[in-house]
């Protein structure tokens, strides 16, 4: 089976966001040279000769603009010489608005980068600092600009709702502001409070409060609603694209296909099995620096699995998952599987069925999880 993708972390940045829990370090230069010395001796263990062909590429962080010039060129350059870019079909960067000036963005065009995932999370310079964000809203103008003029038009941008603070009228704000830039791609998330985060523990001496349910309920309603009017159309729970602008590499996860998963803390899908690599910084570069192989985890994923996963990224989708294509994977039929939890799911109108696929209702997509466990098999 063809590994589809490849996911590469770099886990540095200039400033630490109070919600995030990723894989991340305050940037430093010489940890970051050898940080990608070890990043590479990976790569080489995976791909030791020939380039390897894959559909996209994503890089991701952390914030891989942070590093300097030198550094981003040589990660461009390390991912040129193990991967196939004129082969791929999307090739990836995440950035903050403010760290791409025109060198950078000079380089990442040049080396055959072709899509920017921008985390610009609120447009109110306010909110940006009380969630910890060290760019402001005039960088966002500021990036977009330089991107489009290098040809660089493929750009997505994330927002984030629920947000302590944060009212329905502040989030349509930040909707209508970034309808403006009339993008190909809209990412948008609910605050998650995760632990080892800043908010974490304010949420824990009760100094943080999220808005209420129904808010963060009507903020999404808000958000699918104001896309559509603009044929941006949703193609998952928190994505929104215009036609032929879907993210290639989520639908890679979202199809349950396989891929590399490179660097401090990434998660891969290698037939068989995934893969959690070690998160602390010391220990993956002394590691992948050793051997390669910097893994903290192996899990086996047998057929069930791979099943019970098919449904719970599938459903993610708003197509959902297709009959056929289930029947040519697995070669069993979706209602002899999961005869049990299709007609239940069906009955509280979670789940609909329509053209050969099964996909979530609009009160599925808010209670997606309960669904979800819905398809969890017995052993």
């Amino acid at each position: 089976m063809t590994i589809s993708s490849a996911y590469i972390h770099i886990p540095f940045c200039q400033q630490i966001c109070h919600y995030c829990d990723f894989t991340k370090f305050f940037y430093n230069e010489r940890l970051a040279d050898e940080y990608l010395e070890a990043l590479e001796n990976e790569i080489h263990t995976y791909i030791p000769g020939e380039k390897a062909k894959v559909k996209t590429i994503f890089v991701g962080g952390g914030t891989p603009t942070a590093v300097n010039h030198a550094q981003l060129k040589k990660l461009l350059t390390m991912i040129d010489e193990h991967f196939d870019v004129s082969y791929c079909e999307e090739y990836t960067f995440e950035a903050n608005p403010g760290d791409l000036d025109e060198e950078k963005v000079r380089l990442l065009k040049e080396f055959g980068v072709d899509r920017i995932s921008l985390g610009v999370q609120v447009f109110d310079d306010d909110m940006l600092e009380k969630i910890g964000r060290v760019h402001r809203v005039k960088d966002v103008y500021t990036n977009v600009d330089r991107l489009v003029k290098a040809g660089l038009t493929n750009v997505s941008i994330d927002l984030m709702y629920a947000l302590p603070g944060q009212t329905v009228d502040h989030f349509e704000k930040t909707i209508d502001e970034a309808m403006q830039f009339d993008l190909p791609h809209y990412s948008s998330y609910s605050l998650q409070i995760e632990p080892k985060t800043i908010f974490y523990q304010r949420y824990k001496k009760g100094t943080l409060v999220k808005p209420p349910e129904e808010d963060e309920a009507e903020m999404y309603e808000l958000l699918q609603r104001k896309l559509a009017s603009a044929g941006v159309n949703q193609y998952e729970i928190s994505n929104f694209s215009k036609p032929g602008f879907e993210s290639k590499h989520n639908l890679t996860y979202w199809n349950n296909e396989y891929y590399f998963g490179i660097g401090a803390g990434a998660h891969g899908y290698l037939p068989g099995k995934r893969t959690i690599n070690l998160r602390p910084l010391p220990a993956y570069t002394k590691k992948a620096m050793e051997d390669g192989q910097p893994i903290l985890h192996e899990e086996p994923v047998g057929v069930k699995e791979q099943m019970e996963e098919e449904m719970f990224l599938g459903l993610r989708k708003t197509e959902g998952v297709s009959f056929r294509e289930f029947n040519r994977k697995y070669n069993k039929e979706i209602v002899d599987v999961f005869g049990e939890a299709i007609p239940k799911l069906k009955d509280r109108k979670l789940i609909q069925e329509s053209d050969g696929f099964i996909s979530l209702t609009s009160k599925g997509r808010i209670l997606g999880n309960e669904v979800f466990q819905e398809f969890l098999l017995d052993d």
